[in-house]
């Protein structure tokens, strides 16, 4: 997310530290400290300015949410509207998700979300896109076996991209739909997607099972080598 730099951004980090992680590594393999009888760990990938995040921690006072954010003039919005609402279940983290394997131990995470990523619509930049193969296999080797990877974009070709990319990586996709409000709100909603709901935009969105796989080209140096 690209937002207009604040001149009084290291003001508010500071007024919202207490939900930001400064060293996120430090609590790899033990983040359900963070939260006493924590039930699960759910990690948000990009969570812009926090309305998702919010509602969702909100709604799920039992589980621990963990935002995960590069551009911290987003990250701000989001832990002021946490502190705002007095929220005890909700942490921040601005990183980069490719190092998300640096962060979260093996299968540590119960559910993780994926919500309007950037398309990264030019094929040169196809690697970057948040659902490629190998953005799935770090998810994979983070997420518990039957996990959930939770992914919603208002992006048609993005989401048909992302299929194809799930059932080359032999992952199953469940609650499949490419008009999600068709019929009436569902679940809670981003800013974002009220927005482009609002223009009648229809909002795609799946359950991808988590599991243990080798990428492609894996498979094939697997295949030389035998």
């Amino acid at each position: 997310m690209r937002m207009r730099r604040m001149k009084n951004l290291d003001s508010r980090m500071e007024a919202t530290s207490a939900y930001r992680i400064a060293v996120p590594a430090e609590y790899k393999g033990k983040w359900r400290s963070l939260k006493a009888g924590c039930t699960a760990l759910w990690v948000e990938v990009g969570c812009g300015k926090g309305k998702f995040t919010a509602e969702t921690a909100a709604a799920n006072p039992d589980v621990l949410l963990i935002a995960v954010e590069r551009c911290r003039e987003a990250m701000v919005v989001a832990m002021e509207k946490a502190q705002n609402m007095g929220l005890k279940n909700v942490f921040f983290i601005d990183m980069d998700v490719a190092n998300i394997e640096e962060i979260f131990d093996a299968f540590e995470i119960d559910r993780l979300f994926i919500n309007f990523p950037d398309p990264w619509p030019r094929k040169k930049n196809a690697k970057r896109r948040l659902t490629h193969r190998s953005f799935l296999d770090k998810y994979c080797r983070t997420v518990k076996t039957g996990g959930e990877i939770h992914f919603k974009t208002d992006n048609a070709p993005l989401f048909e991209y992302s299929l194809e990319e799930f059932a080359l990586c032999g992952l199953q996709v469940n609650n499949l739909t490419r008009n999600l409000h068709e019929n009436g709100i569902v679940g809670i909603m981003t800013g974002y997607e009220e927005k482009f709901h609002a223009l009648g935009t229809p909002i795609n969105r799946c359950e991808v099972v988590c599991k243990p796989f080798l990428l492609p080209e894996e498979k094939k140096e697997l295949t030389v080598d035998n």
